[in-house]
């Protein structure tokens, strides 16, 4: 079993900056990719950033250059680093990790973080 908390969340003004973490714990042997997803009311959820092992990285057309993604591998946790918030990123944000344990492969979620970005 694997867990993933998320922390980080909260109402930031647009144009501001927040940054979200989510550390994985359990029987973890591998961790390949990890990532970020985000799902607004009324929408589905949609991938947002994802950062492998190796440490290349995807984003979302609509937060390039506005949100960073990293990892530290030692510590099994990855970051997002959010800046210049629009409101439309207001979402509940879930991180995401895969890879393998000694009862094999698994894709965990985390519980979700809420972020609101006021206009």
């Amino acid at each position: 079993q694997v867990q993933l908390v998320e922390s980080g969340g909260g109402l930031v003004q647009a144009g501001g900056s927040l940054r979200l973490s989510c550390a994985a714990s359990g029987n973890i042997l591998s961790i390949n990719a990890m990532g970020w997803y985000r799902q607004a009311p009324g929408k589905q959820r949609e991938l947002v950033a994802t950062i492998t092992s190796g440490g290349t990285t995807n984003y979302a057309d609509s937060v390039k250059g506005r949100f960073t993604i990293s990892r530290e591998n030692a510590k099994s946790t990855v970051y997002l680093q959010m800046n210049s918030l629009k409101p439309e990123d207001t979402a509940v944000y879930y991180c995401n990790a895969a890879g393998w344990s000694p009862a094999g492969k698994y894709n965990s979620w985390g519980q979700g973080t809420q972020v609101t970005v006021s206009s």
